[in-house]
């Protein structure tokens, strides 16, 4: 909660607050999150209007979860902005309201920096993932690289390409010789 109580209902005044708040609890659900703990750096501005009082800023995170691809571990900074009319009490029911000359930014800032999780994070950007057969990660796979199976149907092609390929080989190591 902030006070606003010197701005309240003065068009044109203008505050700036820069603070950090550690979170009691995570934010987000999906397999990255804030976790408990994590330090929010916030900077926000103030400013009166005739409606109420028009809040924007940032806010400074780092997320922490696995890679949606590989499953390792991954942490990401990230940066969001928000901006939001706290509007005055009255007849019209708003989502944010100033109350007791106070505007709470904590539902506001929640739902900006969840809302800014990736849905498919990924460790980088070309990740390439689990192997399939063996379930090691394919970046770190140092084996001898294994082809793609073939399809049945295409094997023919296959075949007439390794004759090709040894015939190649004999037509280079003739020349070789000679």
């Amino acid at each position: 909660m902030l006070p606003v109580r010197d701005i309240v209902r003065k068009p044109g005044e203008m505050r700036e607050h820069s603070f950090t708040v550690a979170l009691a609890e995570q934010w987000g659900e999906g397999i990255v999150s804030y976790e408990a703990g994590s330090k929010l750096d916030v900077d926000v501005r103030l400013e009166s209007v005739h409606e109420g009082i028009l809040v924007s800023g940032t806010v400074d995170a780092e997320y922490a979860g696995v890679c949606g691809r590989c499953l390792t571990d991954i942490a990401r900074p990230v940066e969001v902005e928000f901006q939001e009319l706290f509007a005055y009490p009255g007849e019209e029911e708003t989502d944010f309201e100033v109350q007791d000359d106070h505007v709470d930014l904590e539902t506001l800032v929640r739902d900006a920096t969840v809302l800014s999780l990736p849905f498919q994070p990924v460790c980088q950007p070309d990740c390439p993932g689990l192997d399939p057969n063996t379930g090691e990660r394919l970046t770190v796979s140092a084996g001898a690289e294994q082809a793609a199976p073939i399809d049945p149907r295409w094997s023919a092609l296959q075949q007439i390409t390794d004759q090709g390929r040894a015939a190649e080989r004999g037509a280079t190591e003739n020349t070789e010789e000679s």
